[in-house]
């Protein structure tokens, strides 16, 4: 027959590798919400970058139709170029705000817990 002790120490050592369990599961779930946060602000950037691409050709078209004829279809050109310009700015900030959510990738939560955990079983 098992001695009340031994069995309170079963008890507490299950206890334990459930916290440690659950906490890394914790950790994993922290880390996958920040690597998404980053894959979504580094695509964002890559848009930004690319609008910014489109804005350029587009601001040379202009220039190479205002040179050639002072008709007004270069300030269409130009109106198009104002856009791309909002566009990439627009997905620039979205991206910036998008990859410091996302940094440092460290489940800071999880080690929160895990100290709180830690010293409630030291007192």
């Amino acid at each position: 027959m098992p001695t009340p002790v031994s069995e309170a120490a079963r008890n507490v050592a299950d206890h334990a590798s459930s916290i440690a369990k659950l906490e890394i599961e914790l950790a994993l779930l922290e880390l996958k919400k920040k690597v998404t946060a980053l894959g979504i602000g580094i695509g964002l950037g890559v848009g930004a970058a690319l609008f910014s691409l489109f804005m350029l050709g587009f601001a040379f078209a202009t220039v190479a139709a205002a040179f050639a004829t002072f008709l007004a279809w270069w300030l269409a050109l130009l109106i198009v170029t104002g856009i791309l310009a909002f566009l990439a700015g627009l997905l620039g900030m979205l991206a910036l705000g998008a990859i410091k959510k996302g940094t440092p990738p460290v489940p800071e939560q999880a080690i929160r817990e895990a100290k709180l955990t830690t010293a409630a079983i030291k007192s």
